[in-house]
């Protein structure tokens, strides 16, 4: 058969060998995670016996179809469920250590939002929850925005946003704190293709960058394009497990490309494959080599927009965030948690402002004052008293009052 060989194999293959010696973030033995009924009875065995490791700086891919147990998987990982039997650690330590966390970024499968939020307030939200300052916070929410295309958008509230523009603000909310292992669900689901293409341009570019991705994905297109290594699931159990390179390959198979042949040149290179191969003669095959259906929508889409049209949904072309670029740009360090870890001068206690003595007279009032809100309700209006009763009355108040002075009228 002759035509294209992909640059992508040839470039899988070097990352994977690079890969080899690399630190080990996420480590799987022996997972089992079964649901049981209310009775205790086992129900489902989602996950069984299921052990793998994902290393620094590698794209893992989890496959698999529905209710296999790809996203028990990924809640096993993030400690929101515990497992039934087996052994996981993420950066060395449990899934329940609370400062590992904070490397972590999650998109699930459904954005679950605020849906009266803004995407800029969204971000600022989600920032603060990891102790970003107000400058980070800010700095990062302009980048994250404009790589998702939602600059334009940004004071729109998120629960008037498509599928799509919610998938967009949720990959943005998962990348605000510059995680290191970032683990994505669906990351493309009700995305446009050029959406699809800029995740995976993204991810690619979080690899190179030396973070570690768990992309769980239902789109195999997707997964060929930017996974190093997939496992496949089925029935809660592995049951492939390796590159690419190595699953996709096919051994008794060889491809030629060369530039447009003449007829005759043609004719004398296929007889002499047909001569070499004897009766596997009709296995040969010339076509011209295909760009697939995204490469070519994208170059429409490009060609196309050149119009400078106005749009009030997602834009794309946006750079990736600069802070998660390889090489960084600047010297501060990102790293929440080295952040976190360094002392913080402890604030010295402000003394008390001198309370204002008060004369008398204003005591006085301010007694009256407090004892006419503190009575009861006046009862209906009676008849007069006397003006000898009346004297008497004011009397045993002006007693009281001065009593409470600390002075006794002679």
């Amino acid at each position: 058969m002759l035509c294209g060989m992909s640059s992508a194999a040839i470039v899988d293959e070097t990352k994977v060998e690079s890969n080899t010696t690399a630190e080990t973030v996420v480590s799987v033995q022996g997972l089992v995670k079964v649901f049981k009924d209310f009775w205790g009875r086992p129900k489902a065995h989602a996950v069984n016996n299921v052990s793998f490791e994902v290393r620094r700086g590698e794209v893992f891919g989890l496959l698999g179809p529905n209710g296999s147990g790809k996203s028990t998987t990924v809640k096993l990982l993030l400690g929101l469920l515990n497992p039934t039997r087996g052994h996981i650690e993420v950066f060395g330590h449990s899934t329940r250590h609370v400062a590992t966390k904070r490397r972590i970024g999650y998109l699930p499968e459904e954005s679950y939002l605020y849906r009266y939020l803004d995407s800029a307030e969204t971000l600022d939200f989600f920032g603060s929850l990891f102790d970003l300052t107000s400058g980070e916070r800010r700095q990062r929410t302009e980048q994250l925005l404009e790589m998702v295309g939602l600059d334009k958008v940004r004071r729109r509230t998120v629960g008037e946003f498509s599928k799509g523009m919610q998938r967009r603000i949720g990959l943005a909310q998962a990348l605000i704190n510059d995680p290191d292992l970032v683990i994505l669900d669906e990351p493309t689901s009700g995305l446009d293709p050029i959406g699809c293409r800029e995740v995976k341009d993204l991810i690619i570019e979080l690899a190179r960058r030396g973070k570690t991705v768990i992309l769980s994905s239902h789109l195999l297109a997707d997964v060929e394009d930017v996974c190093d290594r997939v496992v496949i699931y089925y029935g809660g159990k592995i049951q492939a497990i390796g590159t690419l390179k190595e699953l996709l390959s096919t051994p008794d198979r060889l491809r030629i490309t060369t530039p447009v042949l003449g007829r005759e040149t043609l004719e004398k290179v296929l007889s002499i494959i047909r001569a070499d191969l004897d009766k596997g003669a009709q296995d040969v095959l010339v076509d011209s080599p295909t760009q697939n259906l995204e490469s070519y929508f994208l170059d429409v889409v490009r060609k196309a927009r050149s119009s400078d049209k106005e749009t009030s949904g997602a834009t794309s072309g946006g750079n990736v965030a600069e802070y998660l670029r390889s090489g960084g740009g600047s010297a501060k360090k990102d790293r929440i948690l080295e952040r976190l870890s360094s002392s913080k001068p402890v604030e010295q206690p402000t003394e008390p402002a001198p309370v204002q003595k008060e004369t008398k007279e204003e005591i006085s009032k301010r007694l009256q004052t407090l004892l006419s809100k503190t009575e009861p309700a006046a009862p209906a209006p009676k008849p007069a008293a006397p003006a000898a009763e009346n004297k008497k009355d004011m009397s045993k108040a002006n007693e009281k009052l001065s009593g409470l002075l600390g002075k006794k009228e002679k």
